[in-house]
């Protein structure tokens, strides 16, 4: 009979433990939830703020390059239809190789970063 006893008391008095416990994991998760986030909009801002000054200056050398076409053919015509021509021809090239040039890199980026995060905090405790 003292058996049931002590059983009964250990978990009466581990029962807070227990909880502050489950509490605390879980506020661990939550935070290591908010530094990913926090994490992953900052690189969201960055390649948004990249591809923005990235097209500025694709803007920018296409003029530039259209205005030197223009000068060698005579012809303003011809000069920005062969830029666009090429801008066109670029840009076919860069959807054919999406897979390989963009979605592949970033999962493999965001797959070794997520993995990496979660091997430190691991080794943390």
């Amino acid at each position: 009979m003292s058996q049931p006893e002590n059983i009964s008391s250990f978990l009466s008095e581990s029962k807070p433990l227990v909880k502050e416990y489950l509490e605390t994991r879980l506020e661990i998760f939550r935070l290591q939830a908010i530094r990913l986030i926090s994490q992953s909009a900052g690189y969201l801002v960055w390649i948004l703020i990249s591809l923005f000054l990235l097209l500025l200056i694709m803007i920018f050398s296409g003029i530039v390059v259209g205005v030197w076409l223009s000068g060698l053919f005579h012809s303003y015509v011809a000069g920005f239809g062969l830029t666009t021509a090429i801008v066109i021809v670029v840009f076919i090239l860069l959807a054919v190789f999406r897979n390989t040039l963009f979605v592949n890199p970033v999962i493999g980026a965001i797959i070794r970063r997520t993995s990496e995060e979660f091997a430190t905090e691991e080794s943390d405790f």
